[in-house]
């Protein structure tokens, strides 16, 4: 295996500190724009650097056939999704990402029916893949990932009717010395939050709702406790129906008043949009200049305390007829990913997928063609390796 790996941020960082422990490849090319953030991935003779201009599928082609590439990994915001997910394909490589192309809301009823969905432009494009024999593993980073892994193992050991699926996520880090600091990329958190959420139902299909709507708190594990988690964007809803049957899917984050309220007001301010604007003799993006201003999420691991969970909740009948509720998750505490890793928790639970699932598509174990997402595999070897990883996962019942 040949490994592209597009971005060396605080995920892609993370995944190459991991991968590097493990052999299942024999190359490992990381590439961003800046080539100071590139070069500090080369931790051994495996690994190198270039720099890449990740909007453009044809400077990914070109890379893949140089460095004879046969799977390329994006770990770059979903703005680049579709340059490096055709780039990649044009090359003959497979590809993998932790988040999907975007979505565009309806026009007219934009908090009661979807319009292009997260994902949709990828999954145009099944047919095309399929029929290259080429895979696009789609949305395998933590959540999106491993919360769809573990939708794929409640459906297969644990239920036999699944009546919902809700993923939530939370956590109780500290950021000591920030007034706001999220620990994951800003653009993207602002992209995910403010778009209508999808939720699924079997008898209605796919609709949206309000942003931060259907609050509810849920208790989480390992310490963490309750939490308030709200309505939010994400692959999940549009992922698991396609491959689990359930008469429901969620996605719910733990998000805080606080975070939410930044959130909305950066969005009544005109901040939060992407459209570039003029400023002086300058055009720059809003949203950009807010991600500018706060600081970078890899940089947060020292000054960060706590813990943050990731997991699918699971309501039906078990095998035998009987009611069940389920919680299946991931925790990973903060000062254990510093000392062991030196990445913070949040970056760190996200790149561990990916490194996984590469490690499975090099044994073997999973295989596919198509654009396909974590549940179209078998889960077990999946849960079975991350445990290996020494990163074990939990269930709890409700």
């Amino acid at each position: 295996m040949r490994v592209l790996q597009i971005g060396a941020g605080a995920v892609g960082s993370a995944a190459v500190s991991i991968a590097a422990r493990r052999k299942f490849f024999e190359s490992y090319v990381v590439a961003d724009y800046s080539a100071a953030r590139a070069d500090a991935c080369v931790v051994d003779s495996r690994f190198s650097s270039v720099t890449v201009d990740a909007s453009s599928a044809t400077a990914i082609a070109d890379l893949c056939r140089a460095h004879r590439i046969t799977h390329v990994f994006n770990a770059v915001d979903p703005r680049f999704v579709l340059p490096i997910f055709d780039g990649a394909l044009e090359a003959g490589a497979d590809y993998l990402d932790m988040a999907m192309s975007l979505s565009t809301p309806d026009s007219e009823a934009p908090y009661s029916r979807p319009g292009v969905k997260l994902g949709d432009d990828q999954f145009e494009q099944n047919s095309l893949w399929a029929s290259r024999d080429r895979l696009a593993l789609v949305g395998i980073g933590v959540e999106p990932g491993l919360s769809d892994v573990f939708a794929r193992y409640a459906a297969d050991h644990l239920f036999s009717t699944i009546d919902e699926i809700g993923v939530r996520d939370g956590a109780n880090l500290v950021v000591d010395g920030y007034d706001f600091a999220p620990t994951f990329s800003i653009w993207t958190t602002i992209e995910e939050c403010l778009n209508p959420p999808v939720i699924w139902e079997s008898d209605r299909g796919w609709y949206t709702t309000e942003p931060f709507s259907e609050p509810e708190v849920f208790d989480f594990p390992e310490g963490i406790g309750p939490v308030e988690c709200v309505n939010v964007e994400h692959e999940e809803v549009l992922l698991i129906p396609r491959w689990v049957p359930a008469k429901r899917v969620t996605f719910k984050y733990g998000l805080g008043n606080e975070f939410i309220e930044v959130l909305r007001t950066l969005h009544k301010l005109g901040l939060s949009s992407v459209s570039p604007i003029r400023v002086g003799e300058v055009t720059v993006s809003p949203r950009d200049v807010v991600a500018a201003c706060l600081p970078d999420p890899a940089g947060l691991g020292p000054r960060m305390r706590g813990k943050t969970c990731a997991g699918t909740w699971v309501r039906g009948l078990d095998p035998a007829g009987n009611p069940r509720e389920v919680y299946l998750y991931h925790v990973v505490d903060n000062e254990w990913s510093m000392r062991e890793y030196g990445h913070q928790a949040v970056a760190w639970q996200t790149a561990i997928n990916p490194v996984v699932a590469l490690e499975l598509l090099a044994s073997g174990a999973w295989s596919g063609a198509g654009v396909l997402g974590p549940e179209a595999f078998d889960a077990v070897p999946f849960l079975e390796l991350l445990a290996e990883y020494g990163s074990p996962w939990g269930m709890r019942d409700q």
